[in-house]
């Protein structure tokens, strides 16, 4: 099955699981890229919840084609 952006939603926040369904990287070289500048900054949603923008990672797959 190939995931496009076109199912992603419009708007709103996702997890880190669906964020690596979309850019294909282990989920520590995930957090590198955070730490460096690479990747967005996560939203903390509550104590144990933390998302990213729809609309950052959207830009981000849009930079990389």
């Amino acid at each position: 099955m190939t995931i496009t952006t076109q199912q992603l939603p419009d708007t709103g926040f996702i997890r880190l699981s669906a964020v690596l369904k979309f850019i294909p990287v282990s989920r520590s070289s995930w957090w590198n890229g955070i730490k460096t500048g690479r990747y967005p900054k996560p939203v903390k949603l509550g104590p144990r919840t933390t998302a990213w923008r729809v609309s950052d990672i959207r830009a981000l797959i849009d930079n990389n084609k």
